[in-house]
């Protein structure tokens, strides 16, 4: 059975990592493949503590998704406020160096609060609106892609791998952000760098303006609250206050105020997150429940003259609107390393790397460039799996303390892990979500970003693993 329970998931990685090829969706795969492990897990026999194991997998996983439909809800009604326009139509730089570097260190921020892929769905749709040449704006893209991916490893909300880390106190908020921000904008700084050096001379005239159509959603549900009774026919060109003009006028400000406001309430309830979890100690998720609540219920506040039938800003559209599929992929795959942790496989796998390897930087290396090819969710999931947290008191009294001390919560071998695998989906332009979607987006061929960019990153990635190897050094 363990040899079937290998090559299941052997099998069901392969599927994973040729979705496209195959027109076959990974949540499918992975529900699959879910099942099938547990299934031959409990064929097993002799396995008393089965129901036990099964419940405690699906407990932790559940915390997770909980979190992460939260956090999709609450960037989906800022999105659909426009909240997001109110960031990128403020971007009017012409030089195209500088929109480079503006658009790297955008991402960057942004994603430590936005998870990675709408960070790049929201740049990217205003590269396109300010680069009209392709190879230019496929350059821009791709650098986009990287500083996303990097600005998502350094904070506990910023990719699904931190959060479960952090979720699982692997690591805690404050020491991952001191420790990995200066290696993560290390790792998007160098390869901006060196990007940037074939670009020449100003982009044509911005059509960053074109970002605030995004807000027009609100407008046309502030449009039936307006009594055209109440407005003159005609306006008075001395007056733009009065009159059709002056309604459309003041209907845009509102808009914008709208979009402003929640973009900052959503922004807080996800910051707000991490302060929850360290002033009471409970799980992540109910802070992001908190959040939510409030995010749903000052929508509903705002909204309470706007006709039903205007739902594009109501919270149960926002919700349906959540992508589920992703949801179901996490589920089945986080469920499915569960079964491969209660056959004791993950354990074996730990003990062949320590004999084998024994050194935190080649085995969370190797990790980060498997994560170009291979989803770093069940990566990290496995290695979660592989090395449970240890005591501090136990490992100094244990043999090897030096190399155990590593896996001691916000030890070294954890702040590695959320750097290498969230930075080493950067290499291939399939390694990561923020990849895939850009490619979907702009058409960026596998080839081109292997030829152009792959080495951009990994110059990024090595910089970044050497500044932690620095940092150890001098017992930061």
């Amino acid at each position: 059975m363990i040899t079937a329970m290998i090559a299941i998931f052997a099998l069901g990685y392969l599927c994973i990592a040729l979705e496209h090829r195959l027109k076959i969706d990974k949540a499918a795969t992975a529900l699959v493949m879910c099942g099938v492990l547990w299934t031959l897990f409990a064929l097993r026999g002799g396995d008393g503590g089965l129901g036990d194991a099964l419940a405690g997998h699906l407990g932790s996983t559940c915390e997770i998704l909980v979190f992460l439909i939260g956090a999709m809800a609450i960037v989906g009604l800022i999105d659909a406020y426009g909240g997001f326009a109110v960031v990128t139509r403020r971007i009017a730089v012409r030089g195209k160096r500088r929109l480079l570097w503006l658009l790297a260190l955008v991402a960057f921020f942004m994603s430590a609060v936005l998870d990675n892929m709408t960070t790049a769905i929201v740049m990217v749709t205003l590269l396109r609106a300010l680069v009209p040449d392709r190879d230019e704006r496929w350059l821009c893209a791709s650098v986009i892609v990287i500083a996303a991916n990097s600005g998502g490893a350094w904070s506990p909300i910023g990719d699904v791998t931190t959060i479960m880390l952090w979720m699982n106190d692997n690591v805690t908020a404050w020491p991952l952000m001191r420790s990995l921000l200066l290696p993560c904008l290390v790792s998007t700084v160098i390869p901006v760098l060196l990007a940037s050096r074939g670009l020449r001379g100003t982009f044509p005239a911005p059509a960053a303006a074109a970002a605030a159509h995004a807000g027009k959603r609100i407008a046309a549900a502030d449009a039936p609250t307006r009594r055209s009774a109440r407005t003159p026919a005609a306006g008075n060109g001395r007056n733009p206050g009065r009159g059709k003009a002056g309604a459309a006028m003041r209907t845009e400000a509102a808009a914008r105020r709208r979009s402003l406001l929640f973009l900052a309430a959503g922004v807080a309830g996800l910051l707000f997150v991490p302060l929850f979890r360290s002033l009471t100690g409970l799980p992540p998720y109910m802070g992001m429940m908190i959040a939510l609540g409030v995010l749903w219920a000052l929508s509903e506040w705002m909204n309470r003259r706007v006709p039903a039938d205007a739902a594009a800003v109501r919270m149960p559209e926002v919700l349906r609107r959540v992508d589920l599929s992703t949801i179901l992929f996490f589920l089945g795959i986080l469920m499915a390393v569960g079964a491969l942790e209660s056959a004791g496989l993950l354990r074996a796998a730990a003990q062949a790397l320590d004999r084998g390897v024994h050194e935190v930087f080649a085995v969370a290396g190797a990790i980060g460039l498997l994560s170009s090819v291979i989803d770093n969710v069940p990566l990290v999931a496995a290695c979660m799996g592989m090395y449970p947290v240890a005591d501090a008191a136990t490992v100094a009294a244990g043999a090897d303390a030096a190399y155990r001390m590593a896996f001691v919560a916000d030890g070294l071998f954890w702040r590695l892990l959320s750097f290498c695998a969230g930075t080493g989906g950067s290499l291939l332009i399939i390694g990561s979500a923020a990849g895939v979607v850009v490619m979907g987006i702009e058409r960026i061929t596998f080839a081109w970003y292997l030829r152009r960019m792959a080495w951009l990153a990994l110059a990024g990635y090595v910089a970044g693993m050497a500044l932690i190897w620095i940092e150890r050094l001098a017992g930061f």
